[in-house]
C-alpha cells in the first residue's frame, strides 16, 4: 500500500506525517487490497476555528473511495477520516463479496 501525504498552505511536521501513516496502516485490517492512499491536509481560513480540512482518497480495485472532514486539528480530522473510511471499506467489501 502506497501512502502519499500532501500538505496545502502549510508544512506538515514529521510527527503529523508519522501519525497519519500509523492510522492509515490500520485500514489494511479492514480491507487488504488497498493500492494507494492519498491524504490532503489543507488549512482553509487560517484565522478561524474548524479550519483544518482532511481528505482521504483510497484506491481499491475497481474504484476510489473518498472521505472529507473539517476539524479543529489535523489529528482529529485524520481520526474521523479513518473511521469513516473503515465504514466505506466494509460496505465496499460486502458489495464485492456479493457479486
Amino acid at each position: 500500500m502506497e501512502i502519499r501525504i500532501q500538505s496545502i498552505h502549510f508544512d506538515a511536521t514529521e510527527k503529523l506525517q508519522a501519525f497519519a501513516e500509523k492510522k492509515i496502516a490500520k485500514l489494511e485490517k479492514s480491507f487488504e487490497d488497498i493500492k494507494k492512499v492519498e491524504v490532503q491536509l489543507k488549512v482553509v481560513k487560517p484565522a478561524t476555528a474548524m479550519n483544518k480540512e482532511t481528505t482521504f482518497d483510497v484506491a481499491v480495485p475497481g474504484t476510489t473511495l473518498r472521505v472529507e472532514k473539517t476539524c479543529d486539528t489535523f489529528e482529529q480530522g485524520i481520526d474521523e477520516c479513518v473511521d469513516a473510511m473503515r465504514v466505506q471499506l466494509a460496505k465496499y467489501k460486502e458489495k464485492t463479496r456479493q457479486h
